[in-house]
């Protein structure tokens, strides 16, 4: 790899920006791909930086291997709770990192959270600084609109690739009409998952951390998917 396209290649990985060496089979010839629209491979590039994975595609000029370089998936929880608890160290082993927020300090202990980046303030004051991105999970665990929706805002104003929010049906219906009420668009209040997790029929904390993190990785390697 040429010094000048590993020096682009880095500075992409230190801002958290997707990037794709593409290599041509026949001669080498190498490109640093930071941004697809336009490209003659645009969509098979989409379709490797959000499966995370590289991958040999064809093309008019011959065979192209891509080279995904993709951030690693951060999970930011707003709810230092139980589930929070159990989700911390399933996520962990998965090789996620995991932030959680609440402005609750006396459930946001390290005595509860041992190893994990704990903020304990409101998350319309925390998250610009946690930098939520594209390739961040999102969930809010506390059944607290005071607490749940100022991140909700921020993680759909991010474009975090996956928002979950606890509650039920009943329940988001009514934040629904909250967060449209404070401006937010109706299709972005559409990516909200809700109920959150995949329906395996979790009921205790731990069960559910488990339906969260599948269908976090279900949001990561099948984007595609309801």
């Amino acid at each position: 790899m040429r010094l000048e396209l590993l020096a682009a290649l880095n500075a992409a990985r230190a801002e958290r920006r997707a990037a794709v060496v593409a290599t041509a089979l026949d001669g080498g010839a190498q490109r640093l791909i930071l941004d697809s629209a336009g490209d003659p491979l645009e969509a098979a590039i989409e379709i490797a930086i959000r499966a995370g994975t590289s991958r040999l595609v064809d093309s008019p000029e011959g065979p192209v291997f891509l080279n995904v370089h993709r951030p690693p998936t951060r999970i930011v929880v707003v709810g230092a709770v139980h589930v929070s608890q159990a989700l911390a160290p399933l996520a962990a082993a998965l090789g996620h990192h995991v932030t959680v927020v609440d402005p609750r300090t006396a459930f946001a202990t390290e005595a509860r959270f041992s190893g994990v980046d704990l903020v304990a303030d409101w998350p319309d004051r925390a998250l610009p600084a946690v930098g939520l991105d594209a390739f961040t999970a999102f969930a809010a665990l506390t059944h607290d609109p005071k607490i749940d929706d100022p991140g909700l805002v921020e993680a759909l104003k991010a474009n975090c690739f996956y928002v979950g929010a606890l509650g039920s049906r009943k329940t988001h219906a009514k934040r629904v009409e909250r967060l449209a009420a404070l401006g937010v668009a109706r299709e972005k209040i559409n990516r909200i998952r809700a109920p959150i997790g995949l329906p395996i029929g979790a009921s205790s904390p731990a069960e559910i951390a488990l339906s969260i993190l599948a269908e976090i990785t279900q949001a990561m390697r099948l984007p595609e998917a309801p």
